[in-house]
């Protein structure tokens, strides 16, 4: 079993979308923000989450990241082997094989298999919301933000500027006329 950094990252990352995303698209410089990932590398992530079709992106103002499925449809497993490029059980981390005719060795296989089987169930079985809910029961509190739409400026209302001069070419010369 490989736990990496990465998937720490990813996990973090889409707790916090989960946490706040009832308010709409969450953007990355929030997210990189709040929880002290750099942007650059939330980006990647984020590539790889959604090309497994857990998050999906909205462009524009106001835009930003939003799960696909709801919370409890999406296991810690499948976020680990999205941004991992593996399944999380297959990383070969059982010892290499000695030969079979030595004395004195005992295979573990049989032992790393029934492991990696266990960890992949408890991963398989632990959801985002559990984790969400994990968040709000220890204290942590979603300050939810109004959309972060792009706003027109207030233009408050302009009387107009009376001006003393010919409004046309044809007025002129009624000016010039006179002199």
């Amino acid at each position: 079993m490989r736990l990496t950094t990465k998937g720490g990252f990813a996990l973090t990352a889409m707790i916090d979308v989960a946490m706040r995303e009832r308010d709409g698209p969450v953007p990355l410089a929030s997210i990189s923000q709040r929880q002290h990932i750099a942007r650059s590398s939330l980006e990647l992530l984020f590539s790889k989450l959604r090309q497994h079709a857990l998050i999906k992106a909205t462009r524009g103002p106001g835009g930003g990241y939003t799960l696909t499925r709801r919370a409890s449809e999406i296991t810690v497993a499948d976020i680990l082997a999205s941004v991992d490029g593996q399944p999380v059980a297959d990383t070969g981390a059982s010892p290499k094989k000695k030969d079979a005719g030595s004395m004195g060795c005992y295979s573990t296989d049989a032992l790393w298999a029934s492991a990696k089987h266990h960890v992949m169930e408890f991963l398989g079985s632990v959801t985002l919301q559990s984790l969400v809910e994990e968040q709000l029961a220890k204290g942590v509190r979603v300050e939810h933000e109004p959309p972060t739409k792009r706003q027109t400026p207030q233009i408050s209302a302009v009387t107009p500027m009376r001006v003393n001069a010919p409004n046309s070419v044809f007025a002129w010369n009624g000016v010039f006329a006179k002199r």
